[in-house]
């Protein structure tokens, strides 16, 4: 029996985010959504071990995409939650804006750069800084849906959700004020972290 992935522990109570994400938003979002990819994750798994079992391969096309979708999902969903705090003030490290100076010129260009690509995610998607080993440095990307879009081998560093239901409910139709509320809540700390572990 292979190993369930599990959703990640909300490293903060359901109304720390306030009133930049509202406990309603994250409420949903974490325990319906998040939970819905990660179940879904696990039985397209199953499906598959079923299918090297009796050496069927009738639905591989589409169980290949739905582990596509549902574990990007799951696994989006988790770093993007671990990288929100309470709005206390945090800061990229030393070596961190050093490299965000290096590659987008300034922290405000950076910035600036990451919520225009935000605000025209086309449809339902994220946007993510990353770092991208081949050309060792950091991009940000748009990526549609949870898998299209990305760069082989990159690191999602800092992600911010650009699907609807990451919104709507608080925000309404209103993407800029939402991507400028989520400038409160960036846990600088856990980005700080993730950009650490990486060999450059």
């Amino acid at each position: 029996m292979e190993e369930k992935i599990q959703k990640i522990e909300l490293p903060y109570p359901l109304d720390a985010l306030e009133p930049y994400y509202n406990r309603e938003t994250l409420k949903i979002h974490y325990e319906t959504l998040y939970t819905g990819y990660v179940n879904n994750t696990n039985k397209t798994k199953e499906k598959l071990r079923k299918a090297r079992e009796n050496n069927d391969y009738e639905n591989i096309k589409c169980l290949e995409k739905e582990l596509s979708f549902q574990g990007s999902g799951a696994i989006l969903h988790g770093l993007f939650f671990e990288n929100m705090g309470p709005p206390v003030p945090t800061s990229p490290s030393i070596k961190l804006m050093e490299q965000i100076n290096k590659d987008f010129g300034s922290f405000e260009k950076f910035k600036a750069q990451f919520t225009e690509a935000a605000k025209v995610v086309e449809a339902s998607g994220w946007c993510l800084l990353v770092w991208v080993p081949r050309f060792k440095r950091l991009e940000i990307l748009q990526c549609e849906k949870h898998q299209n879009l990305t760069l082989w081998g990159c690191k999602p560093l800092f992600i911010i959700d650009m699907w609807e239901h990451s919104y709507f409910l608080q925000y309404k139709a209103n993407r800029a004020e939402y991507i400028n509320a989520f400038w409160n809540i960036v846990n600088w700390n856990v980005v700080n972290k993730r950009f650490d572990k990486i060999e450059k």
